[in-house]
């Protein structure tokens, strides 16, 4: 026997089922339930939609128009799913292997949870800077950067600016004095002050600010180490300092925050190893596990 869609029959009983809903769902506020919450609005196959769940869909104060489509969707949807499992069931002949895969699925899936809240409670995740420098000492010639990072400053200010040379000067030769004067000038003159010399930053995060397009962004980088740029309000003045091309070897500092993963990862795997270890250990001991002569 097959399911038939009658898409003129669920269209009409999907308009039926709103216009029904909907000026219920109105004359109540966002945090009041329904009276009426338990009772079935739509029937397929002996399969039933609450209206519950279908006021949990209506964002509040959604107008009218968007509730209606939103509901039409989600029982159009609900109603497909139903007639598709109930369609299916009835033209596969042997549902066992199913049967058992979903067996070994819920099994995997508890299995998971339980090994997720043994880690969570019996696991500890501190990494000592020791041993994320071992780690960077013996691999990290095998850790790249996969975009171009930058050191330097990026100071906006007016494009009428004052003491426009001597900013100037500051930024492209940020030393000590230089620098002085740059955090004075920016504290009343800018319009923005980002200093990462001390940090690295994506260089696609840097463009975001100013109005640069560069097509090659290692040879831009390697070409320039002062960028001055200007539009019908702002002036842009940007220093690189130093700067990397995507295939480098990271820095210890970007690569630090990867190589805790990765010894968190691998000493969860271990944890985890011991733990069955352990608990088969413990069951052979206490002859839980039976082994039969052959």
């Amino acid at each position: 026997m097959y399911c038939v869609f009658n898409r003129k029959f669920i269209f009409t009983l999907m308009l039926g089922v709103v216009m029904i809903f909907l000026p219920c769902c109105n004359n109540h506020t966002s945090q009041s339930k329904s009276a009426d919450a338990d009772k079935p609005l739509v029937e397929v196959e002996g399969n039933y939609l609450y209206r519950y769940q279908i006021e949990q869909i209506i964002p509040p104060n959604a107008d009218k128009k968007d509730s209606i489509q939103l509901v039409n969707n989600f029982i159009r949807n609900w109603a497909t799913n139903v007639l598709l499992y109930e369609t299916a069931k009835q033209n596969i002949s042997d549902l066992s292997e199913i049967d058992k895969l979903v067996e070994e699925y819920r099994k995997s899936l508890i299995i998971h949870e339980y090994q997720q809240k043994l880690i969570q409670q019996k696991f500890s995740k501190d990494i000592s800077e020791e041993e994320t420098k071992a780690f960077y000492e013996k691999f990290g010639n095998q850790l790249l950067v996969n975009e171009p990072y930058v050191k330097g400053l990026l100071l906006v200010v007016p494009a009428n600016t004052p003491q426009l040379n001597e900013v100037r000067s500051w930024v492209q030769r940020p030393n000590i004095k230089s620098l002085e004067n740059i955090e004075k000038y920016s504290l009343k003159n800018a319009i923005s002050y980002d200093f990462f010399m001390n940090k690295w930053i994506p260089w696609s995060e840097v463009l975001k600010k100013i109005p640069l397009q560069v097509s090659n962004s290692a040879d831009f980088l390697s070409n320039n180490s002062f960028v001055e740029l200007s539009d019908s309000t702002q002036r842009y003045f940007l220093k690189i300092q130093e700067h990397l091309n995507p295939g480098d070897v990271k820095p210890y500092e970007l690569a630090k925050d990867e190589i805790n993963n990765i010894l968190i990862h691998k000493r969860e795997a271990e944890f985890i190893k011991q733990f069955e270890n352990d608990l088969y250990n413990n069951a052979v001991a206490k002859k839980k596990i039976i082994f039969y002569k052959k």
